[in-house]
């Protein structure tokens, strides 16, 4: 697996903690309940949020106030308190999913590498919006994707694999035994999980031991 792995008991505590300790000038939020966790615990901390600029790796196509909204939890849980230097919304960057995609690819290119990405894992080896099979895998050019298939209920947005490569260090957290097997997976260097092919200058895996297993 790329990256150093952390098996921790407390997967949103280790998150926040390094966030904190790492002080990064921007950070690509997820989503999911591990990332509402983690976000909760940002929340209560001191942190200094002026400086900082938010981004999201993936988004549903959904408004911002729907519950299946990346940004709308992360404003509810996090942002709404924190008041970060700037928040680049990617539902709000068009008016469809591919103008929408097509201008945070350029909003992207155009600023810094992201400091921090935060992504979690799926039980079928995804990651943000890299689901197994989709043609989002191969693309090498663009930074950000549309994407979407039947088995899940909204067109989705996701950075790809070369915009994560982009930055300098990358988060996932990963906890619960629904997880262990797509850990597995990627920990045995599995290509079918999408998850497995995620590179960065810097990757930490923190897991619980519940999902690392034995």
């Amino acid at each position: 697996m790329n990256g150093e792995l952390r098996v921790v008991d407390d997967v949103a505590g280790a998150f926040a903690s390094m966030v904190e300790r790492e002080v990064p000038p921007s950070i690509a939020l997820s989503g999911g309940e591990t990332a509402r966790r983690c976000y909760g615990l940002l929340a209560r901390l001191s942190t200094d949020w002026l400086g900082v600029d938010i981004w999201f790796g993936d988004e549903r196509w959904v408004p911002i106030d729907d519950d299946d909204s990346n940004e709308g939890m992360a404003r509810r849980v996090l942002l709404d308190r924190a008041m970060p230097r700037a928040v680049h919304s990617l539902r709000l960057a068009g008016d469809t999913p591919e103008r929408a995609t097509a201008a945070y690819d350029e909003e992207l290119r155009r600023y810094d590498p992201i400091a921090l990405v935060h992504l979690g894992l799926g039980p079928d080896g995804h990651t943000a919006s890299l689901f197994p099979g989709s043609p989002a895998l191969v693309e090498r050019e663009r930074l950000v994707v549309a994407t979407g298939d039947g088995q899940h209920q909204h067109p989705r947005l996701t950075f790809t694999y070369p915009a994560l490569a982009r930055s300098r260090l990358i988060v996932f957290t990963v906890e619960g035994e629904g997880k262990r097997d797509a850990f597995a997976r990627v920990r045995a260097g599995d290509l079918a999980a999408p998850a497995t092919t995620v590179a960065a200058e810097r990757v930490v895996w923190l897991v619980d031991p519940a999902a690392a297993g034995p």
